[in-house]
């Protein structure tokens, strides 16, 4: 598993890259899978997508997104993903391997802030370690986010639908 928390933007096709060229995967003859996500900057707080302006967000009901903050604990947060990504492993032996890179600091609208990629044999094992990693990030690892909008800062408190999401993979859950 490579875990790495890092300040600084990452190019999702330079790790895809890297990440199909290492010798775990490119020597395992029963990979036939890879699946990834990356996450970006959102530049509203509306779950449909942004708008082009502050007044339009406004309209709609919805905040503008200038830039986020996402702080945390060196040492801590590498320690919980790397949790996380353990979880994955035992939960799907068929994963081969995963990549998570989470970044922290200030991000703008569009920035990528998380990718994950996963290896496996099948692609239901791949999709489905894809969406759990994603699922725990979103609600396990210590961040905390503030959000810049035109009316100042805010911190974000968790969501219950990110809750919610999470929940399905919680042991006795045949949802």
């Amino acid at each position: 598993m490579d875990v790495r928390v890092q300040e600084q933007p990452f190019d999702a096709g330079v790790e895809y890259g890297r990440f199909v060229q290492v010798p775990a995967v490119n020597n395992a003859t029963d990979i036939g899978a890879v699946a990834s996500f990356v996450g970006l900057v959102r530049g509203s707080d509306d779950r449909h997508g942004p708008g082009p302006d502050d007044a339009e967000h406004a309209a709609n009901g919805e905040t503008t997104i200038r830039a986020m903050t996402l702080e945390h604990y060196p040492g801590m947060t590498e320690k919980a993903i790397t949790a996380i990504a353990e979880e994955a492993a035992e939960r799907w032996p068929a994963l081969r391997r995963a990549t998570v890179i989470h970044r922290f600091g200030r991000m703008l609208p569009g920035e990528p802030i998380v990718l994950v990629l996963t290896a496996s044999p099948h692609r239901d094992a791949a999709f489905d370690t894809c969406r759990f990693l994603m699922d725990w990030l979103k609600t396990k690892a210590p961040f905390w986010k503030l959000e810049e909008t035109p009316s100042g800062e805010r911190w974000v408190d968790a969501r219950d639908s990110d809750d919610a999401a999470a929940a399905r993979w919680n042991p006795g859950n045949t949802e």
